[in-house]
């Protein structure tokens, strides 16, 4: 049964306003579409939630965020998730789009709506509670609420365990966050922000607190922060940095984590989602900085 801490909070929680303002005045309460058959979503934890309560089915595109279950690569993709474009969402004829709380545009949601398209805005909360409100969130929209309890109701327990595991840490792990190290810059997270998330719910703490968001730091910076690990999304191209890269920053060895080595790497939507894989992807990321149990 779920429990009845986030059966109360859902109506508030979902209660926000398009793009994270919080009024009550243009919030959108999520409700049933009016036409299920034709959906596109918009946010990788949403179309995973959607290929967890099974109704998939309803799915005609993604958007380029959607990357697993690895079925989903075979639906066509609309752009990213900030960058919508009308005409490609307008293609895939839907009768609904289910987005992301931070999808835009917001002209290009408004053009679709005003093209006919009925579009509902679901809750990003970066924790454990956020999660749950985002699968019960999706349950109203695709008319599965039934599906969506039982789904919410797993996951609830694995955050449970996780939580059980991580009260035995006494000495959290500071952990920084690099989203980037193009040209010897390091971009690090901050707080409010889904590495900052993951970082707690896997018994650390964020190195970095005295920003929002994303930035790029000075020697100083990172030298201050002395993290214990550095974890990173685990991928290729430019942004990315190998072990041997980071030691050789000059900031970087002289922290913690860059004399010890202890430079981690996990797929960057298992890491970042915040969709159903969550508790999971805090536990591996907790098995990586205190080994594993």
């Amino acid at each position: 049964m779920l429990n009845t801490i986030f059966r109360r909070t859902l109506a508030a929680t979902v209660l926000m306003t398009l793009f994270g303002v919080s009024s009550a005045a243009t919030a959108q309460d999520l409700h049933k579409f009016a036409d299920t058959s034709r959906l596109v979503s918009i946010g990788g934890s949403l179309t995973e939630i959607i290929y967890a309560l099974g109704e998939e089915g309803k799915l005609v595109a993604r958007d380029q965020t959607a990357l697993y279950p690895e079925a989903v690569l075979a639906l066509p993709d609309v752009g990213y998730m900030r960058q919508l474009a009308p005409e490609g969402v307008l293609s895939v004829n839907p009768t609904g789009l289910l987005v992301i709380e931070g999808s835009g545009p917001p002209e290009a949601l408004e053009v679709l709506s005003k093209a006919g398209v009925e579009y509902q805005t679901v809750p990003e909360s970066y924790s454990a509670q956020g999660v749950l409100t985002k699968v019960l969130a999706v349950g109203q929209a695709l008319g599965a609420t039934t599906k969506a309890e039982a789904l919410a109701a797993t996951l609830e327990q694995d955050f449970a365990g996780l939580e059980q595991r991580t009260a035995a840490i006494t000495t959290p792990k500071r952990v920084l966050f690099i989203l980037s190290a193009e040209g010897g810059k390091i971009q690090a997270s901050g707080t409010h922000t889904a590495a900052d998330g993951i970082i707690g719910l896997a018994g650390a703490v964020n190195a970095i607190t005295d920003y929002d968001g994303y930035k790029a730091l000075t020697e100083e910076a990172i030298i201050a922060a002395a993290p214990d690990a550095i974890v990173m999304m685990d991928r290729g191209g430019d942004h990315a940095a190998t072990d041997a890269e980071l030691k050789a920053n000059p900031a970087i060895a002289l922290t913690p984590a860059g004399q010890n080595g202890a430079f981690y790497r996990l797929d960057g939507g298992y890491l970042l989602g915040f969709g159903p894989r969550t508790a999971a992807a805090a536990g591996d990321l907790a098995d990586l900085l205190y080994g594993a149990q």
